[in-house]
């Protein structure tokens, strides 16, 4: 988190140039640690760029347990669209709201934030009007995109920072294009290499509050995956090398010695069946020769063949790629859906115990996602409030998530069985796995309920 002191900021709550620089600066910093995760999550291995002697086998395995770690932390989480129920009283307010959701697409975006959450431990969107005047909203790129923050307790967001690339014709770089997200303005600068930004032009974007929002992955704003990126090395060298020892036992060495093998050292014919002078081969180096033909000739009395291998390690590094995948799985708190212990019949409870790790590290990353989920609905209610909307309290609207597990249907009924009369009837209609819209759920149930009232009557 970059937090400064707000007293610093111009009266319009804009940064000058020098300040702005500052905090590019600061940036750039973290900016190094997210491209890195963001090569792991690419499939950009530590192992794809290992060196080994030129003939020597060279097998470079990448494993993508970065993009298995994020997909099932991820879809966990919001697999399943989010919910909203607004408070009681409230459903027609809250209307506008659901279709400026539904028109700009928020599930998707909810999606591609919790997997940049997840890779980069935050994700960050902005929310613009488009050329109708529409609420939308964008995911940006986690790298070039950062909120900067006050310094009190309650860490409220100062403005927030977009970067881009800005190229020639030739497609080569020629400066960088900086955005800057008041609570009021977007301020749009422009810079060569690393000088103070030049002001281009500024505009109104009536959101009533920074628009660019960070959608955090727990308290150290980090990834699921980060913990354990040298364990991910270790297996995937691992790996490699016992396919480049496998390939180098198929290669074993074949041993001539005795006076047989002498012989057939001192001549040899070329491809064109001329002889080879032993004088020429002693230009040779021995190791090239050695791995070029797999044969090593030995003086001797007696005459003797034989191949040369190296030991099979396999049961040793059979127990150190599981260890090495246990403790990865075990410090992400992703489990490993293949292993023998997942079964099919086991019940709901069971498997909730299984996925208790998974659980536990899910609940933390949706209080952080909810947070940025309930400043998104500000933003909208703010904005269209402006364009006439009925007011809206964006703090009662309560926002759920469901599991995207598995369901016992059967075992589902029994429990919002159990709830009915204790809980409001939209939250049980929000855990019901195949309802999407609860409001027209419950409306649909009114119906019902009209119609058999008239049945009877």
């Amino acid at each position: 988190m970059m937090t400064i002191d707000r007293d610093i900021l111009l009266p319009d709550g804009a940064p000058d140039g020098d300040l702005l620089r500052v905090l590019l600066s600061r940036h750039e910093h973290d900016r190094a640690r997210l491209s890195q995760l963001g090569d792991m999550y690419g499939r950009d291995h530590a192992v794809a760029a290992r060196q080994r002697l030129k003939g020597l086998p060279n097998n470079r395995l990448i494993h993508d347990l970065p993009g298995y770690i994020t997909t099932m932390a991820a879809g966990y989480l919001v697999g399943r669209p989010v919910t909203y129920t607004p408070a009681h009283g409230q459903e027609a307010a809250f209307e506008p709201v659901r279709e400026a959701f539904a028109a700009a697409n928020v599930d998707s975006v909810d999606a591609e934030l919790a997997v940049d959450a997840s890779v980069y431990g935050k994700g960050v969107e902005v929310c613009y009007a488009n050329a109708q005047a529409q609420p939308r909203v964008a995911q940006l790129d986690a790298r070039n995109a950062f909120v900067v923050y006050d310094d009190t307790v309650e860490h409220q967001p100062l403005l927030g920072i977009a970067t881009r690339e800005l190229l020639d014709r030739q497609l080569n770089r020629r400066g960088e294009a900086v955005d800057v997200y008041t609570p009021a303005e977007i301020l749009h600068y422009e810079r060569v290499g690393r000088e103070t930004p030049r002001l281009l032009s500024r505009e109104t974007h009536w959101f009533c509050g920074v628009p660019l929002v960070e959608y955090w992955n727990n308290a150290r704003c980090q990834g699921d995956f980060e913990p354990v990126l040298s364990l991910i090395d270790a297996y995937d060298a691992l790996q490699s090398d016992r396919v480049n020892d496998k390939q180098q036992f198929t290669d074993a060495v074949f041993v001539l010695k005795g006076i047989g093998a002498l012989g057939v050292e001192d001549t040899e014919e070329d491809a064109g069946g001329e002889t080879v002078q032993s004088a020429q081969k002693a230009r040779t180096d021995p190791s090239v020769r050695l791995r070029q033909t797999r044969t090593l000739f030995l003086p001797g009395d007696g005459a003797d063949a034989q191949f040369v291998v190296k030991p099979d390690a396999q049961s040793g590094n059979e127990l150190l790629r599981q260890s090495l995948k246990s403790d990865i799985h075990k410090l992400c708190l992703v489990p490993d859906l293949t292993d023998e212990h997942f079964a099919g019949n086991i019940s709901g409870v069971a498997m909730r115990y299984k996925l208790m790790g998974l659980e536990q590290l899910t609940r933390i990353k949706e209080r952080w996602f909810r947070e940025g989920l309930r400043s998104r609905l500000r933003l909208f209610v703010s904005f269209l409030a402006r364009k006439g909307a009925a007011a809206l309290d964006a703090e009662k609207v309560q926002i759920g998530f469901v599991r995207s597990l598995p369901v016992n249907d059967l075992e589902v009924a029994q429990t919002l069985n159990a709830y009915d009369g204790l809980v409001p009837r939209e939250l049980l209609l929000a855990q019901v796995p195949f309802v999407e819209d609860v409001r027209e759920a419950r409306r649909m149930m009114d119906a019902q309920a009209k119609r058999a009232d008239g049945a009877f009557a």
